[in-house]
């Protein structure tokens, strides 16, 4: 099967109803997406689907065959840093940060379509879970992000598009 990873295409050898956080962890080594609950609860699994969040652990790869997938290795471009991770560090938002990767693609996906959001569309859109509870410093970090980027202090790419992410 080909899938189209961070911008590449990558034949994997795996049962068409394998979950994509599988393959994307164990056969491609991408292990930036986390395993969290193994039902789409959670969110620590969330990649992007031609530019949406999706729960990984829930979809068969066969299921995303031809569409862009896009990880929290290529968030941002050119070997820069998303503003949204810009944001997490300024805003200290992860403890354990085990939760971190889904949580930041879910709040891409958010911006890439809502790019000011209301405290109301944050709490809507970002379903996933942080067990450390740091809800209140991801929502600052969200509004800071989309400050950024709505100003033009960053680059107009600078998006959850793939980065090249050369594999070795």
């Amino acid at each position: 099967m080909i899938l189209t990873v961070n911008g590449e295409s990558r034949v994997v050898d795996v049962d068409a109803d394998t979950p994509l956080l599988w393959v994307l962890r164990e056969s491609l080594r991408l292990t930036g997406t986390k395993f969290g609950c193994g039902i789409a609860a959670c969110g620590a699994c969330t990649v992007h689907i031609n530019g949406t969040a999706a729960r990984s652990c829930s979809i068969p790869a066969a299921a995303v065959q031809g569409q862009a997938i896009t990880t929290i290795e290529a968030l941002g471009h050119s070997g820069q840093r998303h503003a949204l991770q810009e944001a997490w560090i300024e805003h200290q938002v992860p403890q354990c940060g085990y939760c971190q990767s889904g949580m930041l693609m879910a709040a891409a996906s958010l911006l890439a379509k809502t790019p000011r959001p209301t405290d109301q569309d944050i709490d809507t859109e970002i379903t996933n879970l942080c067990r450390c509870g740091t809800y209140e410093r991801i929502r600052r970090a969200i509004h800071a992000a989309a400050l950024k980027l709505s100003s033009g202090d960053v680059e107009a790419n600078d998006s959850a598009q793939p980065a090249q992410v050369r594999h070795g």
